[in-house]
């Protein structure tokens, strides 16, 4: 849990605190990944699958909105209702968390997603664009994959790196001496490439052609299930390099 107490939190602002290092950023957005939800040499378990897609709530969250706006586009065909319904059912998630008390960061992160997929389709007076925000997302993150592994630093490697204690040196690549966890890492980050660039392929045609139902339930399917999929997959590769001590056969 997050100290609330300011003037002793690590890294808070002070005349003797020195800035927090991109490293140790990095390290902390890592631990807020699905990935990190399995330490790597860990046995994944379904547990593990449903934290990473934020448990049942996080589940419901991130897809009746996208549900909804299939449900009402497929009976009314009429835009304003499509995506404001969504935009509704995500504000009530946020403050059923507000009145709990829970974190509404990613609730937050959420609606705005929603919001802003909904503004453009207003905007434009055509439903296909409230898909336009989930298209740039995955082509950016397709591109950013690629450029990983064309410099030879698979993004999968970084993110699994920081979940490993550091080297001696403080370092947290040092799998990049190893060539069969290079190796894997680098086929892990490939299965991911092929998750977002088979949204786009899928998507783009639809989205071109005008198709928003087809568009919206194949965004559901391509969502949380390949996610979870890929998320599963990229586990056991990683545990097939890295052994936890425990696992390790005694001598």
């Amino acid at each position: 849990m997050p100290d609330h107490d300011d003037a002793t939190r690590p890294g808070a602002p002070g005349p003797d605190d020195a800035p927090v290092s991109f490293s140790e950023q990095f390290r902390a957005a890592v631990a807020n990944t699905g990935i990190a939800r399995v330490a790597p040499g860990e046995t994944p378990s379904g547990r593990a699958l449903l934290g990473a897609v934020g448990g049942v709530r996080g589940l419901a969250e991130s897809v009746l909105p996208g549900f909804a706006f299939l449900v009402v586009w497929a009976i009314t065909k009429e835009l304003v209702p499509s995506v404001l319904i969504p935009v509704a059912i995500g504000v009530v998630f946020v403050v059923v968390r507000l009145l709990q008390r829970q974190s509404v960061v990613m609730s937050f992160a959420g609606i705005l997603g929603v919001a802003v997929s909904a503004g453009l389709a207003l905007i434009t007076g055509r439903a296909e664009s409230n898909f336009i925000p989930g298209i740039l997302i995955n082509a950016v993150w397709l591109v950013g994959l690629l450029v990983s592994l064309a410099v030879r630093w698979p993004l999968i490697g970084l993110v699994v790196g920081f979940l490993l204690p550091a080297a001696d040196d403080g370092s947290h690549v040092h799998w990049r001496d190893d060539p069969a966890k290079r190796r894997v890492l680098t086929v892990a980050t490939w299965i991911w490439v092929g998750l977002f660039a088979l949204r786009l392929a899928v998507e783009v045609p639809l989205y071109l052609t005008t198709q928003v139902e087809l568009l919206a339930g194949l965004k559901l399917i391509l969502g949380v299930p390949l996610y979870a999929a890929v998320l599963w997959v990229t586990w056991l590769l990683v545990r097939t390099v890295f052994v936890r001590r425990d696992d390790a056969p005694a001598v």
